[in-house]
């Protein structure tokens, strides 16, 4: 394979194309639809009877990521109930069981709960239990996520949701007795959509606004064979994700490539906000740090103008916040705001460079990794702050590399649950940097991790990425597969 002329076909045709996986989840919001789109509704129910699982349940078929499969397989058995067949009773009481088991598993995930988890959870228990398809747990789980929903929804600016807090994103997890906590005439988006949630726009389109054509149509838009993605569109991700692959292996600066890039750059910068970043989908009212991150470095590695002030926005006391009032930090906005500092030529002494190293001291796992809450991979977050570290602040990395390499497996791969092509990518990408940055990284390692991602390049792949579901976003993924190989051959001519 000449993975040079894959990135060129990546950039040249698929790019832009927002290709992400279905989510069961937000499929079962729209399977709710039938009294305002017959056709949405029945496509969305027949995309669940035909997606179940083997164990009964909903979600990532792998890995197990028990967030995951608790959400999608409450939502879908719950739409089930209400709005299927007669003959699917079978289907919902055979997902009783992996229910139960993924109750019981939650605190066996890593990077810890799915978004908006705490704010969706109590009001799909409490449906479900009116249905009589669950009996609500007696062990105190959903009393707490109760109190955090009740902690969060307190601290809304004027106790309302709408599109510039980031809630509304889970707009549906009012439920019909929450509805006065909308701001029904300020929660759409230009798209039509709320928060670009599939899940949000349905609630929207059946309970607070019902048959609202806008919303419809961002429903149909992003509708394929009955299923819809936990967030769409997904441009400025798409765009700037891949960008930054493909800069690691230096061909930012090479005329052919530039102009390869040039209308994903133009779109980025039309889309920066001076002082204050960028929103990881154009359409999306509130802005957040980690695109703003990465979107920054990218337009500065390629040699665009743009401005600090959209980074340093989302500096807070001791970190750097992705979302505001998000309930914890999240590592890779954390080592990717590193990343745009350095390439801004930040010393290392500088006050907030120092402010996200002692951040990342402190939530390194067993002074090893890094686990973070947009994905399920502790090799995504390592491996990034590795790259943003390398020949930066090396000390803080060494463990990291060690761990990586002594986490391989012998064929070459990387994996925390299986092994991947996309965990296997990271390694390789960090690697590799951090060789050309003097830290040891033996030849026998790349080789055969190369080996290995050559033979297992092609999607499709595990859903790694954490939203309200598992998913993954397949040109993000691939991007970085390319990058590494590219990376490992330039290692070896």
């Amino acid at each position: 394979m000449d993975h040079y002329q894959s990135f060129r076909h990546l950039l040249q045709n698929e790019i832009g194309q927002n290709i992400i996986t279905s989510s069961a989840y937000d499929t079962a919001w729209v399977a709710r639809l039938g009294e305002v789109d017959e056709d949405l509704a029945s496509g969305a129910l027949e995309w669940l009877r035909d997606n179940q699982l083997p164990d009964g349940g909903w979600g990532a078929c792998q890995p197990t990521y028990y967030h995951d499969r608790l959400i999608c397989t409450l939502s879908a058995m719950t739409a089930l109930a209400r709005y299927g067949r007669a003959e699917d009773r079978s289907r919902w009481q055979r997902a009783q069981l992996a229910l139960e088991i993924a109750s019981k598993g939650l605190l066996a995930d890593p990077a810890g709960a799915t978004v908006g988890f705490e704010m969706i959870v109590p009001t799909l228990m409490a449906e479900a239990d009116a249905l009589g398809v669950i009996k609500l747990p007696q062990n105190g789980f959903l009393d707490q996520l109760s109190r955090y929903r009740a902690a969060k929804l307190a601290a809304l600016p004027e106790g309302m949701i709408n599109r510039r807090v980031t809630v509304a994103f889970s707009a549906e997890m009012v439920g019909l007795d929450g509805l006065h906590l909308l701001d029904a005439d300020n929660l759409q988006e230009a798209n039509g959509s709320v928060a670009c949630n599939p899940a949000a726009t349905a609630f929207f389109a059946r309970h607070v606004r019902p048959q609202d054509p806008a919303a419809l149509a961002y429903l149909r838009r992003f509708t394929v064979d009955g299923s819809v993605p936990y967030v769409a569109p997904i441009d400025v991700f798409e765009f700037a994700w891949p960008l930054w692959n493909l800069a690691l292996t230096g061909l930012a600066d090479d005329g052919e490539w530039s102009d390869l890039s040039r209308p994903y750059l133009d779109f980025l910068g039309e889309h920066w906000a001076p002082n204050r970043g960028i929103a990881s989908v154009a359409d999306f009212s509130v802005i957040d740090g980690d695109a703003t991150s990465v979107t920054y470095e990218v337009l500065s590695s390629y040699g665009r103008a743009v401005d600090l002030g959209g980074v340093l926005a989302h500096e807070n006391g001791d970190h750097f916040r992705c979302y505001a009032l998000e309930a914890n930090p999240s590592i890779s906005t954390n080592v990717h705001a590193l990343g745009a500092l350095r390439q801004a030529g930040l010393d290392i002494a500088h006050p907030s460079v120092q402010k996200i190293l002692g951040f990342l001291r402190r939530s390194q796992t067993l002074q090893l990794f890094w686990a973070d809450k947009w994905h399920a991979s502790p090799y995504y977050p390592t491996a990034h702050a590795i790259i943003a570290c390398a020949g930066y602040a090396d000390e803080l990395i060494e463990e990291a590399l060690y761990w990586t390499l002594e986490t391989q497996n012998a064929d070459g791969s990387w994996g925390y649950y299986l092994p991947t092509a996309e965990e296997t990518a990271y390694c390789l990408q960090a690697l590799v940097v951090a060789r050309r940055h003097g830290h040891a990284a033996p030849d026998r390692a790349l080789i055969r991790g190369a080996a290995w991602l050559a033979e297992h390049a092609e999607p499709p792949y595990p859903p790694l990425w954490i939203g309200k579901c598992l998913y993954y976003p397949s040109l993000v993924v691939r991007s970085a597969i390319l990058s590494a190989l590219i990376l490992a051959e330039q290692e070896q001519s």
